[in-house]
């Protein structure tokens, strides 16, 4: 008990100087004269108020005193330090007045306590709740502490709310039910009147969530258009609260849990039906509205009755939006889509001869192959079949029938005329060492060559524009020539030091260089060092399993060697087996990390001149093949060695209307073999194999190959697009709104990278008084009109105490490894409006 009364008085003493403590029944005189506080005078006071007034008033001013009185209570008009006890405070004994002491309040908050009882009985919320109370509080504020207290949240109506919406979301009531067992409900929909304008004659928790949902959404796509009787009740408040919920990191499970159920009671799909696309794309409330998008966008694909342009506008809102990542391969999918459609509309598929293929492929027909490979990759990571099969149908319709046989028909006809397999201005595969290796050698520096199996020309170009946005790291593409046929053992030994290549004359696919087998790594290697004595050829496996340092380590590898090969086989593993074929662009992907980490290995070796190339490309066809792209033609003749889906070696071959022959020496070979290979894309048929990836043929796609040349810079060459916002026609708020736009001022390329920001109008003194946008600038169109965004901020009710005032709008920029933000770029504006018209005050 005296612990309690001194902790008591203690309170009291933090806020008075002078506290009376009257004890009518003199029950608590031990208890006084133990009392021991440090700096407090102890006075008893008997008959002698007069000298007790002098004394705490006039002789000792700044001293502390504890009054003690007992007996009967003196009437008003008969006490004479009545003034001081209504001045100061007074410390009671009986339960209300410890608790009261206890938490440092004065006896005008006894009403308060008796009001609610029940929250008081515990000690631990007791001792919370005076941990939360400031000097000025007032009967609203400290029940709106004792909210938080209750629900374990901070001090203010939206942080409670949020904890109410978090248990319901769990399907639990408990904080609730104490909420209604400890007198707080009234206050608590009181409050939610006030601050968010929920009226309703059966309050709860669940009623107000299903308002908040339904309300925002008439209030986003003003729905009162397309659903007249569509009520929004709450204010631009529950907008602002809704957002911040939605947004948090902490939260963003419960408001998912929320959102679907809101969309079950009202009924939400049935609604959506009836809205146009062009109201949804800033509408981030329910899973639903980005299933309608996707849906949409899907089928006016397909139907091509939306530009790639408004496609990829949709798209890019959406990436803001709470729900993107759940279905980023979707979108990815049908954006990928929607470019190759727009692009091959585009696009003369009209070579005028060899040399003219070869340059505009590596110009621009390559990137029908990679939108159709990012198409395909996106569509299988999606799990979405169902829902893209009608966009996957028109895309492998236009990429089989009106891209690769379109293209490889016209290409075939000035592949039929070529007397040797050699074009003008291209470097061919067996000139590789000599025109890309030896130049390096002859000036004293060393060398890495990186080859990957199978990587096809579009594959490089997107490892450019990977290694590029790296910082320091720059990368330019040109395209080879493959040899023929293009398969990997002949692919791999072109690119070795050599006089002469020549197909074994046996029932085998090996190659000889010089009269030396090439096949594996270390029969390769031994051909290396007959020309360059310090030089070694690693599997790319081996290498990034390789630490940096000692006499086994990747430093030592290129220190001690003066050309390294590097070889990498992720591509083609996956590509030539009929069981993992289909998988062969995932592959691609993770090839192109492979290759990531390969090249930062060597540059950490203080490597410079990176070589990165191919022996060969590929086709790939992600549906089943039909029966006319097998060719009818079967390989005749005296003796065939070697037989794949693309190609015939072999001696005496009979000649075939869907079968290009060739003798070695036509490509460039030594030895006396004959090779055919299928026109076009036509695959022979081959028991046991995969037909849908192939290679060894001569379409663009498996001939043209890409040499990457890789440096790393010794500066920094990595910036960041720049953003401004664009003045509007006025600098005033005058509504609950403002229309805000930003431009991004170049697109984003390779060097110029992408900013993430985040975007609010903030009043004079830094309190955040609109709802809160998280912005990615990522723009890549040259055309500036398209590198705009337009935004709506809602002002919360925290914007009524900056009117009449500048307030600022403010873009700003996380710091690097932290939390924290700085602001990046800022504009003022006037607030100056009625704020009775959106608020019930």
């Amino acid at each position: 008990m005296s612990s309690r009364i001194s902790s008591a008085l203690a309170k009291l003493f933090e806020r008075h100087r002078i506290v009376f403590w009257h004890d009518s029944e003199v029950e608590l005189r031990a208890e006084f004269e133990a009392v021991d506080l440090p700096e407090i005078e102890k006075i008893e006071i008997a008959n002698d108020e007069f000298s007790v007034k002098y004394r705490i008033l006039r002789a000792e001013p700044e001293t502390r005193f504890l009054l003690y009185r007992t007996g009967p209570e003196p009437a008003q008009l008969d006490n004479w330090l009545l003034d001081v006890q209504l001045a100061h405070a007074e410390f009671r004994t009986d339960q209300v007045g410890m608790w009261l002491s206890e938490l440092g309040l004065g006896p005008e908050f006894a009403d308060l306590i008796r009001d609610h009882e029940a929250f008081f009985k515990a000690d631990s919320r007791r001792t919370e709740l005076a941990a939360k109370l400031a000097k000025d509080d007032t009967r609203t504020r400290i029940r709106l502490r004792m909210l938080a207290v209750t629900t374990n949240a901070e001090p203010r109506i939206d942080s409670v709310l949020e904890a109410l919406l978090a248990e319901r979301a769990k399907n639990s009531g408990d904080r609730m039910a104490d909420i209604e067992r400890f007198g707080l409900a009234d206050f608590l929909w009181q409050q939610l009147e006030r601050v968010y304008d929920y009226r309703s004659d059966a309050p709860g928790i669940a009623d107000f969530a299903i308002e908040l949902f339904k309300s925002c959404l008439g209030m986003d796509a003003d729905l009162h258009k397309a659903a007249p009787d569509w009520t929004v009740k709450l204010n631009n408040e529950a907008q602002v609260f809704l957002k911040r919920w939605k947004d948090s990191r902490r939260r963003g499970g419960d408001f998912e849990i929320l959102s679907q159920q809101a969309a079950d009671v009202l009924n939400l799909e049935t609604v959506l039906e009836a809205l146009d696309l062009r109201v949804l794309p800033h509408v981030d409330l329910f899973e639903l509205v980005d299933r309608k998008i996707l849906s949409e966008l899907v089928r006016q694909v397909a139907a091509r009755t939306m530009s790639a342009g408004d496609c990829g506008q949709i798209i890019r809102q959406r990436r803001q939006g709470h729900w993107y990542d759940h279905y980023r391969d979707v979108y990815e999918a049908v954006g990928a889509a929607s470019d190759f459609l727009a692009t091959l509309d585009a696009s003369s598929l009209t070579p005028t001869s060899l040399q003219d293929g070869i340059r505009r492929y590596a110009e621009t027909w390559y990137v029908l192959d990679q939108q159709y490979r990012k198409f395909v990759y996106h569509l299988r990571a999606s799990g979405q079949q169902s829902l893209l099969s009608a966009l996957a149908e028109e895309v492998e319709n236009h990429y089989s029938n009106r891209y690769l046989l379109a293209l490889n028909d016209q290409w075939q006809a000035y592949v039929d005329q070529a007397s040797h397999w050699d074009v003008p201005g291209v470097t061919r595969a067996d000139q590789f060492f000599a025109t890309q290796v030896k130049p390096f050698l002859d000036k004293q520096q060393k060398a890495c060559v990186i080859i990957s199996d199978a990587m096809r020309y579009e594959i490089g170009d997107e490892l450019v524009s990977l290694i590029r946005q790296e910082n320091r790291y720059d990368a330019k593409l040109s395209p080879m020539l493959s040899l023929l046929p293009s398969y990997t053992q002949l692919g791999m030994a072109a690119l070795l030091p050599h006089e002469t290549l020549e197909i074994a004359d046996a029932k085998t696919s090996t190659v000889m260089a010089d009269g030396m087998n090439t096949v594996g790594t270390a029969a390769r290697a031994k051909i290396l060092r007959a020309t360059v004595p310090a030089s070694a050829a690693v599997q790319a496996d081996e290498l990034l399993a390789m630490t940096r340092d000692g006499e086994d380590g990747y430093r030592a590898l290129f220190s001690n060697h003066d050309v390294v090969y590097i070889y990498h086989n992720r591509i083609d593993s996956i590509g030539d087996k009929r069981d993992s074929e289909e998988r062969v662009f995932e592959a691609v992907e993770d090839a192109l990390q492979d290759l990531i980490r390969i090249v930062k290995k060597l540059t950490a070796a203080n490597a410079s001149n990176i070589l990165v190339t191919a022996d060969h490309g590929f086709i790939y066809q992600h549906r089943a093949l039909a029966e006319s792209d097998f060719s009818s033609s079967e390989a005749k003749g005296k003796q065939i060695l070697w037989q794949d889906r693309r190609f015939v070696v072999g001696k005496g071959l009979e000649a075939q209307a869907g079968l290009r022959a060739f003798s070695s020496s036509d490509l460039g070979l030594s030895g006396a073999l004959e090779v055919q290979l299928s026109k076009s894309i036509n695959r022979m048929r081959l028991r046991g194999s995969g037909s849908r990836f192939v290679h060894g043929g001569a379409s663009l796609q498996e001939v043209v190959i890409p040499v990457l040349q890789i440096h790393k810079k010794r500066h920094d060459d990595v910036d960041v697009v720049d953003v401004e916002i664009l003045p509007g026609t006025s600098s005033l708020i005058t509504s609950g709104q403002l229309a805000a736009a930003f431009y991004q001022r170049q697109p984003a390329t390779d060097k110029v990278q992408p900013r993430r920001l985040r975007a609010g109008i903030y009043s004079p003194d830094g309190t955040l008084i609109s709802d809160q946008h998280e912005l990615l600038f990522d723009y890549e169109s040259e055309n500036p009109r398209e590198r705009e965004l337009k935004l709506r901020f809602v002002l919360s009710r925290a914007a009524e105490a900056a009117n009449n005032q500048d307030v600022t709008l403010r873009l700003e920029e996380q710091v690097a490894a932290t939390t924290h933000y700085q602001t990046y770029k800022s504009t003022v504006y006037t607030l100056r409006r009625s704020f009775n018209s959106d608020f019930d005050l």
